[in-house]
């Protein structure tokens, strides 16, 4: 969004307003405000709060005349039109005075009040307005005879209510009070408070005089308005006609130009103003300081947090100047990057069905005083930050990441507070009046020791209270050996000598913001120094780059995030996929020269630059060393500058060719002005001449703010669309009065944007997910890491959250998704309650059971939602709805659910009647379509989203060894047990029921499962035992995993081996018996070797040295690939190890390859092999046979793992130590030694073929030569394949 304004203007104000009470009219009751307050009252006296409580009678009973609200009307603007920027009578009428008209008698408190709004226009510029509200007496008498009627009628009203007996409501009635004792204080208090008696009450409105600008100087406008203001209350009339000031701001004052000041004059005394030069911070005239007093700097830091997260943020205080103030700094504070979605700092009553918008916003609520915030019930709170401006504090959404070096940044603008006499706390004295500290800064207390409090250090009296953050920064303070003595006390020489010509105040103001401005901007100048680097310019011209916008990823986020310190990561991942970020990189791609550069990015970029110079350390390496700003003094010094020589005095006002007898006006009464005077202006503009052509100062005012870039007309129109419709639907609500159709028409763009979000999103994730193979494809960029996985998925749930709380009839808990998801629960129940016998209740008894591979042996799981709530409400750790609910989606992603079981939650429609609103996204049928059959897509990939997050809770798992068919394992004697590993966790080793084969057990989340150890004890007759596979699955996800073994376990049978250790891998779901849809989770396609063995499943296949080769090349490219991955998204290794088609199976082919078999009936194993060379070559070392020290030292390296497998107490059988020793090999880097010993070695002679692979020179060497490429990666085993080794 531009902070930029209307360009073409070149005056300082565009109109001057005045709202207020059109007599002609009469009272006419403000219908949409009133209505707010009427169903407020409504739900009271409906005892929807229990019993009414006598201090609340204001709300419990309708509002009292004096207390409701009326229309108010644009009595007067001038001048007419501007051409450059179009006068909108209803968004400044509601902007003016957002509740409407107020009453009051000589009794109320009648002080003038200033606020500032903003309007935003189509195209995303702004416009200014600054109004002082005051009120003014009553003269008309029909106005007068009408407020007494209307208090008639109220009172009789009332005395009513209160002379019904009241029923009991609530619990809360204990017993009924005698009416005439709950009457009696209350009508009294009538009296008192809410009567007007036209006798003897004087009756005031309230009235406002407004200026638009299309630049936000707030002091300036405050002060013109005060003193025209002063102008009609003071007893001496002013030295000219009200009409002469008017005209003068309207049309004789300019803006100032950049870089420079400006002073002109209002009625009673000159007005500055100063605007920051082209190389500065934009302009920014909020006062921050009242920000920092009103919410203190940690609650500050996290909602700008939640701003730059996009995250929706409801400011809410009973003061309109207030919303404006902390919404503007908000939103200035993020320079470079701009608030890109809803913005309406002061939300009319009329508005307030906004609230519902399913989108990004920043808005603000007027709060009338009484209510408190649990009486605000609020469309959707699963991902809002609610800031309660005037109580201090601030609710914020779950799961915040903490902004990088928070710490460490608060302590940088606490040292600015504090030497500005301000505490870094919020201040409840604030509210109350204006802080004191304003006046003096810590110079001040510094040299005046006899102030006895204050013992010796500024800081003490500010951390006199107990507090985390203080002591966190006393902590930080002397850690940094930071000395708060020394602290910015400097005594302000440079305003000293040369007279600034602003009042005090004012100049403080100027100082504080800029110093925290700096500040702030100085984090994403560290933060973004190099981001230019990952900008990923188009390669197609501009035009097809518009056309596919929304497809192109613009940055190279992977890389950006890898080179960033870790604690960054939460936030920074989820801030690069914001709309403000992806705006930023468009701005930056579509300006080429500094010439195009936008105001913000041209500043910024030459921030980056200077830290380029200072950092020569190489850009890419990033550390998390915390760098203060340093350039304060700099931007402090030029803002002096320009206060203490004022650049440009505009015209004095004079008096105008008006008739005698006009611009007489009663004293007290802000009269309609003369608008034949104020219509137009002077006709040669003085000020338009004495500078540069007007043309090219318009021209380069436009290139300093027009968002729109240079590009040809044409182009820009496209791009200001294209912008408008990215992920946007609406920057800011029409302010007019609202019809049903205007409305149904903002839900249904909210609708259409939804689903836009909801296609994007999955379409990234996807993208994202499904890695390499979609980049070699053209879609986006590579990797994704834990981080940002887990920031996709967040954002999904975040928007699904908006999708369920769109259109909510009524609103319970803080997720919409999660009420929707108990009443169908408790609907189903209900429905469901079946008689005993046939299964718990609410499991869905689903006709199509999904199939798996060992489908007799482990049935599927129930596909059940209600069973999926079940398994979330069972985890104690997850204690809000919110979680829950992203818990539940979570989990049904990682099941492959997520559509199906939303599906059937929508399939319920009375349900959804009884809880949506027609105009509801989630009922709109083709919407819902299209929204489930995207969410669909997620089915073609793995996620691991529940497993991978929820670590720490219990999970049971269900296992089943599956023995062999041919040879019936009835006669089994031996007791079987198993160990379960994970990549979190191992079970230990858990004994197996003989009988039945299977076993259930409960333990902590194992994570993905990758190895099981199984073995037997050996007892009784027949212990030996032959194994097809173990399956095992996870009792939540349902994902089961399967162990193939085919091998006997049993002393005198095979190798001998009484224990195995198998490799798991997920089991898929088959979709149909006879369609394959394999997609193997974590390995590549079936590469070569599959395609190889599969041709003759039962013979063992005898491959040619040629597949053997590439088997091994097969293996070892897994591997390679396995680590050129980043670290959290690595498949298993093991697998790649030990698993089918691994190193160990592809070595076994090796040595396999031409061995000679003895007899016709024994087998002989690699391992016999191994064990006679190894006896040939200790036996070569003791007769000490000359051979060099290398070959010495891999002799004695393979004969030390050979002796050390071998006294192993494990029952492992032959092939179970050939496979530990090339794992110990893998993990050493000593494989191609071994290789190139054993060819050497004459027991190869002797027990091979002369066809053999190991007898061919040129083949073992191109083996070795692949071996090699191990060296450069450090493998880790499994703790399971080397239980029991000392090496």
């Amino acid at each position: 969004m531009s902070t930029g304004f209307s360009s073409n203007s070149c005056r300082f104000a565009d109109y001057f307003v005045i709202c207020g009470l059109d007599t002609e009219s009469g009272l006419e009751p403000d219908e949409l405000s009133a209505l707010c307050q009427y169903i407020q009252a409504t739900k009271f006296r409906d005892g929807a709060r229990g019993k009414l409580s006598s201090e609340n009678e204001g709300e419990n009973f309708e509002q009292s005349p004096l207390r409701r609200t009326f229309k108010s009307k644009v009595l007067a603007h001038y001048p007419e039109n501007v051409e450059w920027n179009p006068f909108d009578q209803d968004a400044v009428g509601m902007l003016c005075m957002p509740k409407g008209l107020s009453f009051r008698t000589q009794t109320d408190t009648r002080e003038p009040q200033f606020h500032s709004f903003i309007i935003t226009r189509e195209d995303g510029s702004r416009t200014y307005g600054f109004t002082l509200t005051f009120f003014e007496e009553v003269t008309s008498k029909q106005i007068c005879s009408a407020m007494q009627t209307l208090y008639h009628m109220h009172n009789a009203e009332q005395y009513d209510i209160l002379h019904t007996p009241p029923t009991p409501h609530s619990p809360g009635d204990r017993r009924p009070t005698p009416p005439q004792l709950r009457a009696a204080p209350s009508l009294s208090r009538l009296q008192r408070f809410n009567s007007y008696d036209i006798s003897r009450d004087t009756l005031y409105v309230s009235k406002c005089i407004c200026l638009i600008t299309p630049m936000a100087f707030a002091h300036a406008c405050k002060r013109v308005l005060e003193q025209l203001h002063q102008a009609v209350t003071s007893p001496q009339p002013p030295p000219l006609p009200l009409e002469s000031y008017v005209y003068n701001v309207l049309y004789e004052v300019p803006l100032p130009p950049a870089g420079r000041s400006l002073k002109f004059s209002g009625v009673y005394g000159p007005v500055l103003c100063q605007r920051p030069s082209t190389a500065e911070l934009p302009l920014f005239d909020f006062p921050l300081q009242e920000v920092f007093e009103l919410l203190g700097v940690e609650n500050v830091l996290q909602l700008f947090t939640c701003a730059l997260l996009e995250i929706q943020i409801l400011l809410y205080s009973q003061h309109y100047q207030r919303l404006m103030t902390v919404a503007e700094s908000i939103t200035n504070l993020m320079f470079p990057f701009q608030w890109q979605h809803v913005y309406v700092p002061i939300l009319p009553a009329s508005l307030l069905h906004f609230l519902d918008a399913p989108v990004p916003y920043l808005m603000g609520l007027h709060s009338n005083g009484q209510d408190d915030r649990t009486k605000l019930e609020l469309p959707q709170e699963a991902n809002l930050c609610f800031v309660d401006i005037d109580n201090h504090f601030i609710e914020l959404p779950e799961d915040l990441p903490l902004f990088p070096n928070k710490l460490e940044f608060i302590q940088e603008i606490s040292e600015i507070l504090l030497a500005f006499g301000m505490s870094p706390e919020a201040n409840p004295q604030w509210s109350k009046g204006h802080s004191k500290i304003r006046g003096f800064r810590s110079a001040d207390m510094v040299s005046d020791k006899r102030n006895g409090n204050l013992a010796g250090s500024p800081l003490n009296s500010f951390l006199l209270r107990e507090n985390q953050t203080i002591a966190r920064l006393q902590a930080l303070v002397k850690r940094t050996g930071v000395s708060l003595e020394k602290l910015d006390v400097k005594e302000d020489t440079s305003t000293k000598d040369s007279k600034v010509q602003c009042e005090e105040e004012e100049l403080k103001m100027h100082q504080l913001n800029i110093r925290v401005r700096e500040v702030f901007a100085n984090r994403f100048t560290q933060m973004f120094s190099d981001y230019e680097v990952f900008v990923i310019q188009p390669s197609q011209d501009k035009e097809s780059w518009f056309s596919n916008r929304d497809q192109m990823q613009n940055f190279d986020k992977a890389s950006f995030l890898s080179d960033q310190p870790e604690p960054y990561l939460p936030f920074l991942s989820r801030f690069l996929e914001t709309q403000m970020f992806a705006s930023f990189i468009d701005s930056k791609i579509l300006c080429h020269d500094d010439e195009d550069k936008e105001h913000t990015l041209r500043v910024f970029d030459s921030r980056v630059d200077k830290i380029r110079m200072l950092n020569i350390r190489t850009p890419t390496l990033r550390t998390s060393m915390y760098q203060k700003c340093t350039n304060t003094d700099e931007s402090e010094k030029a803002i002096e500058m320009r206060l203490c020589k004022i650049d440009h005095t505009a015209l004095h006002p004079h008096l105008l060719d008006m008739k005698i007898g006009q611009g007489r006006y009663e004293p007290g009464f802000f009269p309609r002005l003369q608008s034949d005077v104020l219509s137009t202006g002077p006709t040669s503009n003085k000020w338009v001449k004495r500078s540069a052509p007007a043309q090219w100062r318009r021209r380069d005012r436009q290139k300093q703010h027009a968002e729109h870039l240079y590009l040809d007309n044409d182009q820009r129109e496209k791009y200001i669309q294209e912008a408008r419709n990215l992920g946007t639907t609406l920057r800011q609500p029409k302010l007019s009065n609202l019809s049903p159709s205007v409305i149904a028409q903002t839900n249904w763009k909210f609708v259409e944007g939804l689903l836009k979000e909801c296609r994007n999103k999955t379409k990234r994730m996807l993208v994202e997910k499904m890695g390499r193979e979609a980049v070699e494809l053209g879609h986006g960029e590579g990797s994704i890491t834990g981080v940002e996985e887990n920031t996709l998925i967040a954002s999904l749930c975040d928007l699904l959250e908006r999708i369920w709380s769109h259109g909510l009839q009524v609103k319970q808990g803080k997720s919409a998704l999660w009420s929707h998801l108990l009443h169908y629960q408790e609907s189903k129940e209900k429905r469901d309650a079946t008689p005993a016998g046939l299964g718990p209740p609410g499991i869905i008894h689903d006709t199509e059971r999904r199939k798996s591979d060992a489908s007799c042996a482990m049935p599927p799981l129930k596909v059940s939602l209600i069973q999926d709530m079940r398994h979330i409400q069972n985890i104690s750790e997850i204690k809000t709805d919110v979680g829950k609910a992203r818990a539940w989606v979570r989990l049904s992603m990682e099941k492959k659910l997520l559509s199906r079981h939303l599906k059937q939650l929508l399939s319920d429609h009375e349900l959804n009647k009884k809880l949506y609103k027609r105009y509801a996204f989630l009922r709109c049928d083709d919407e819902k379509e299209q929204f489930l059959y995207h969410l669909l897509s997620f089915n073609a990939v793995d996620y691991f989203c529940f497993t991978n997050v929820f670590t720490t809770i219990m999970i049971p798992y269900h296992v089943v060894i599956i023995p062999s068919k041919k040879l019936g394992g009835s006669m089994f004697t031996a007791n079987p047990w198993v160990c379960v590993s994970g990549e979190l966790a191992e079970t230990g080793v858990l004994q197996v029921p003989k009988n039945t084969l299977e076993i259930t057990f409960e333990c902590q989340n194992l994570g993905k499962l990758t190895t099981i150890q199984m073995g037997h004890d050996n007892a009784g007759l027949y212990a030996k035992w032959l194994v097809e596979c173990v399956m095992v699955r996870n009792g939540i996800t349902g994902h089961t995993y399967k162990f193939p073994c085919g091998r006997w376990l049993g002393k005198g049978v095979d190798d001998g081996s009484l224990e195995r250790i198998l490799v798991g891998e997920l089991v898929t779901n088959m979709e149909s018996e006879e369609r394959m849809c394999r997609t193997p989770p974590m390995q590549q396609s079936p590469g070569m070797m599959r395609r190889f063995v599969t041709i003759s499943p039962n013979s063992k296949p005898k491959l040619n040295t040629g597949q053997i080769q590439e088997g091994v090349g097969e293996a070892i490219n897994g591997i390679v690939k396995h680590f050129h991955k980043p670290e959290k998204e690595r498949g298993s290794l093991i697998l790649l190890l030990c698993g089918e088609y691994g190193l160990v199976w592809a070595l076994e082919q090796v040595f396999q390859h031409g061995f000679k078999s003895p007899r016709l009936f024994k087998n002989v194993f690699i391992w016999d092999f191994l064990e006679k060379a190894q006896v040939y070559f200790e036996s070569a070392e003791q007769s000490q046979m000359t051979q060099d020290e290398n070959w010495q030292m891999r002799v004695r390296h393979f004969c030390h793992f050979m002796r050390a497998i071998n006294s192993t107490p494990r029952n492992i059988g032959k092939d179970g130590k050939f496979q530990m020793l090339v794992c110990l090999g893998a993990r050493d880097h000593l494989l191609h030694h071994w290789i190139a010993l054993l060819a050497e070695c004459p027991i190869t002679a002797q027990m091979y073929e002369d066809t053999a692979l190991l007898k061919d020179h040129s083949l073992v060497n191109s083996l070795i030569r692949v071996l090699q490429t191990l060296q450069e990666f450090n493998i880790t085993l499994e703790a399971s394949l080397v239980k029991g080794i000392g090496i």
